[in-house]
């Protein structure tokens, strides 16, 4: 445990971030998951429009710096590919 206050302060921020991050992140894969699993049970118009929130989900968050812009990149290419 830190004795410093600012050190503390900063243990405290980082973990909320931390949180933050992780729960975006299991949401984006959800996401994709999801556009996943429509693909596969052929139902091509739901999948479409969940391609398109999962993508716009992917570029919210890229923008912001939970993920990178390559990772980002590269998931739509794979959400784009599978509703093709």
């Amino acid at each position: 445990m830190p004795n410093i206050k600012s050190q503390i302060k900063r243990d405290k921020t980082s973990k909320a971030a931390n949180e933050k991050n992780s729960a975006i992140k299991s949401e984006i894969r959800t996401a994709v998951k999801k556009v996943e699993t429509l693909v596969a049970e052929g139902k091509k118009e739901e999948a479409v429009k969940a391609a398109n929130a999962a993508i716009s989900l992917l570029d919210r968050h890229a923008q912001t710096g939970v993920i990178s812009r390559n990772s980002a990149n590269r998931r739509k290419a794979h959400v784009q590919k599978l509703v093709a």
